[in-house]
């Protein structure tokens, strides 16, 4: 009985390198974890209900419209669409009787993205009201568009 040996039992498994399963369930969970982020920092900024989503919705479905229409239509929806989100930022007794370089300047002041609303939103004054001929880059449309979006993100109206 001496040559023979008592019986060992099975090696523990080790603990690292994780099966599959753990590795998809770790991605798992970083995914719900990134998710969960996206959507409370989505709530946070566009709150259901609120005219910022209303808005913002409206001026993406403009830009994507924009490929297919003509630049004097956008030009004018995008203009009464900004009048429409001035008016529910700041109020109708500031907003209303803003025209021509008033109205650029206003957005100029009240945009602290510092985008070039004097300059760049002269298109908004002319080509509405431009004869059928007319035209303008839709490029110049699509940064006033991407003006919009970041515009109607910021909380406060300035004064």
């Amino acid at each position: 009985m001496d040559p023979l040996r008592d019986i060992r039992g099975i090696d523990p498994a080790s603990w690292w390198p994780p099966a599959p399963g753990w590795w998809l369930l770790l991605l798992g969970l970083i995914l719900l974890a990134l998710l969960a982020w996206w959507l409370i920092r989505k709530r946070r900024l566009y709150p259901l209900g609120r005219w910022q989503q209303d808005a913002r919705h409206q001026l993406l479905s403009l830009r994507r419209r924009m490929k297919r229409e003509p630049a004097k239509q956008v030009a004018g929806e995008l203009s009464e669409l900004l009048r429409r989100i001035a008016i529910a930022r700041c109020g109708r007794e500031q907003t209303a009787a803003l025209t021509d370089e008033a109205w650029l300047d206003w957005l100029q002041s009240n945009d602290s993205t510092g985008f070039h609303w004097r300059e760049k939103g002269r298109v908004l004054l002319e080509l509405p009201y431009a004869p059928p001929d007319r035209t303008a880059e839709k490029t110049e449309l699509e940064q006033l568009i991407n003006a919009a979006i970041h515009w109607v993100s910021e909380e406060a109206c300035h004064v």
